[in-house]
Formats: structure tokens, C-alpha cells, sequence
């Protein structure tokens, strides 16, 4: 009987501390998509302004300054998929967590 109340109690006792685990592993995913949300929207904000950059030299007709434009154009829309693709992820792992509290509850 003792070793039965045993089991049963460190049963109990590993689920509780296995439910904290989980939400904190779901605070953590929801923090990193918000990053994530900030980071593409910055990304956003320079491709605009990379836009204006190259709009006005191709108007000055610079080919230096054009050249250089578009790099950082090509530049900002590359870091702005990686960003993407961060999201995603984060957006996976989130839903993967949530449905393994759900399990362990």
C-alpha cells in the first residue's frame, strides 16, 4: 500500500511540476512571435525607405548611388524572409507546446 500511495503521489508531483514547464515554454514561444512581429515590421519600414533611396537615384542618375541602393534594397528583403521564416517557426513551436500541455493535463 505504501509504495502504491508512493507512485501515486511522485505521479502527481512530477505532472505539477511538468504544467509550469509547459506555460513557461508557451510565454516563451508567444515573447519570441511578438519579437518576431517587431522585427518584420522594422524590415518593412526599410524596404520603404530603401525605395525612396533608390527612386532618388535613379533621378540623380548616380550609377554608384544606385548600385548601392539596390544592394541594400536586396539586403533588407533578404533579412525580411529570414524574419518570415523565423516567425513561422516560432508560430510551430508555439502550437506544438500548447498541444503537448493539452496533452499532459
Amino acid at each position: 500500500m505504501k509504495t502504491w500511495t508512493t507512485a501515486l503521489l511522485g505521479g502527481a508531483v512530477m505532472v505539477a511540476l511538468a504544467a509550469p514547464a509547459g506555460a513557461q515554454e508557451i510565454r516563451q514561444d508567444v515573447k519570441e512571435l511578438r519579437q518576431d512581429r517587431r522585427e518584420i515590421r522594422n524590415d518593412r519600414r526599410d524596404i520603404r525607405e530603401d525605395r525612396k533611396e533608390l527612386k532618388d537615384a535613379v533621378k540623380s542618375g548616380d550609377k554608384d548611388e544606385i548600385k548601392d541602393a539596390r544592394k541594400d534594397l536586396r539586403a533588407d528583403r533578404k533579412d525580411l524572409r529570414a524574419d518570415r521564416r523565423d516567425r513561422r517557426q516560432d508560430r510551430r513551436e508555439l502550437k506544438r507546446d500548447i498541444k503537448d500541455h493539452k496533452q499532459a493535463q
